[in-house]
């Protein structure tokens, strides 16, 4: 009888912890709005010091698995249905102008930019909503009447997302990594070689490569905006409307094309440091 006696003890010693944890939560939902200094006191003995923490007590005290479930189905429908539209769309050719000639070959790359973009993103989106959906059936007590849709958009997902997970890439990978790259590579560097000889040399290199890091900037921008436009237009708002049904979930997933076009800036700007700093190298050494 006394070997029983210490996990009897254990378990009912876990059982009071729970409850002394849920009271507090509970506390904290009913004082937040009514309360606030109360709620505040409530947060300190709970640990929480700074904004992130009392979101964290927030999350951990929003018990229910989805904050409207009766528009879940609806969102989760929408959402989904904006990942097979920008899955079809997001990467379609895209119209450049004014660059004469140029304007085909420039087309294609801006493409391949957007391409890239829409493509990662929707991956994102597809994996995290999955993640999402798993993480909150297993916040269902067994008897939760929204189990069950839960267990259905989760199924869902899982047959659905390897059709969103295709190459990000507009090209073929092997054109990135076998001969086509080797050659093109080493044709660069025999340029740059041929090009240290003399001093008119090296300034033409550096002239050369600031315009193409100019070209390459601009490319980049342009396929960041129109992949962030198509993003937009299609998966942004469906995505915010399903995170709000589910509830404290932290903010959805933000596709790359800010970061992307922040490179852009970055290789745009970067030839005006380039060119009159290679001439001026280029200048010194044919001096000295």
């Amino acid at each position: 009888m006394s070997d029983e006696t210490p996990a009897a003890d254990a378990n009912e010693d876990a059982s009071l912890l729970l409850d002394e944890f849920d009271e507090k939560l509970a506390a904290f939902q009913t004082l937040r709005k009514s309360d606030s200094s109360a709620a505040d006191e409530l947060l300190s003995s709970l640990g929480a010091q700074d904004d992130v923490d009392k979101d964290i007590v927030l999350e951990l005290a929003s018990k229910r698995p989805l904050g409207h479930p009766d528009r879940f189905p609806q969102a989760h429908a929408m959402a989904v249905r904006a990942l097979e539209v920008l899955d079809r769309n997001g990467a379609r050719p895209v119209k450049v102008s004014g660059l004469g000639l140029l304007n085909p070959i420039a087309a294609f790359f801006v493409q391949q930019v957007a391409h890239f973009i829409v493509r990662s993103h929707q991956s994102a989106v597809a994996d995290e909503m999955l993640r999402l959906y798993g993480r909150r059936e297993a916040n269902c007590l067994p008897d939760d009447p929204q189990r069950r849709m839960l267990i259905r958009a989760r199924t869902q997902m899982e047959r659905v997302t390897p059709g969103f997970k295709r190459n990000a890439l507009g090209v073929p990978v092997f054109l990135l990594g076998g001969a086509v790259l080797s050659t093109l590579m080493t044709l660069i560097q025999r340029a740059l070689v041929t090009a240290m000889t003399e001093w008119w040399t090296r300034a033409l290199a550096t002239v050369i490569v600031g315009v193409f890091m100019l070209g390459v900037g601009w490319v980049i921008l342009r396929g960041a905006a129109v992949a962030r436009r198509r993003i937009q237009l299609t998966l942004d708002d469906p995505i915010k409307a399903l995170w709000q049904t589910i509830g404290r979930c932290g903010e959805p997933p933000r596709d790359p094309s800010r970061t992307v076009a922040l490179i852009a800036i970055i290789l745009v700007l970067l030839p005006w440091l380039l060119i009159p700093t290679g001439l001026l190298v280029s200048w010194i050494t044919e001096l000295f």
